[in-house]
């Protein structure tokens, strides 16, 4: 079982992931910005319900520094602290999805791929919680095309539209 745990020695608002050794009341938070908000194709609360795990729990909607991409079905965010901002939802979650949500955005210990799991500290309705985010590096985005506004679910409605 996987965890959030955080480095005190971490200055620049990313912290390691670790092995569960902390209280099981512990706080888990992940920030979701694009397929896995609530209402998109991978919404967390429908893939935690399929694997018969307790349901996230919404602490509110705010944005992280970064850009987001499009790569077609999903968007990609490359974080940078003097972005524009990239609208996502923080949620509470109980440490069994963490492997779940490992899976959708194809995060496997000692294989590089498109996305990474990392922490970082994002503030919400007057907290800071210590996050779970999946971006993607800058060299991923390439020629892609950047996503005006930030929020994948606006895009991709807006998108979505006009193509019909």
């Amino acid at each position: 079982m996987t965890t959030a745990t955080r480095d005190p020695h971490d200055t620049d608002n990313t912290h390691s992931v670790g092995e569960a050794h902390d209280t099981p009341d512990e706080a888990i938070h992940v920030f979701v910005y694009g397929t896995l908000r609530a209402g998109e194709i991978n919404d967390m609360m429908r893939a935690a319900a399929r694997h018969g795990i307790a349901s996230p729990s919404y602490i509110g909607t705010t944005s992280l520094g970064g850009h987001l991409y499009d790569f077609g079905h999903y968007p990609g965010m490359v974080i940078d602290a003097a972005g524009h901002g990239v609208t996502g939802d923080i949620y509470r979650i109980p440490a069994a999805l963490i492997p779940v949500l490992d899976e959708i955005e194809a995060v496997y210990p000692g294989e590089a791929g498109l996305f990474v799991r990392e922490m970082h500290d994002i503030a919400c309705n007057g907290s800071t919680y210590a996050c779970i985010v999946y971006p993607v590096s800058e060299s991923a985005v390439g020629q892609l095309p950047q996503i005006p506004g930030g929020d994948w679910v606006a895009y991709r409605r807006e998108r979505d539209a006009a193509a019909v």
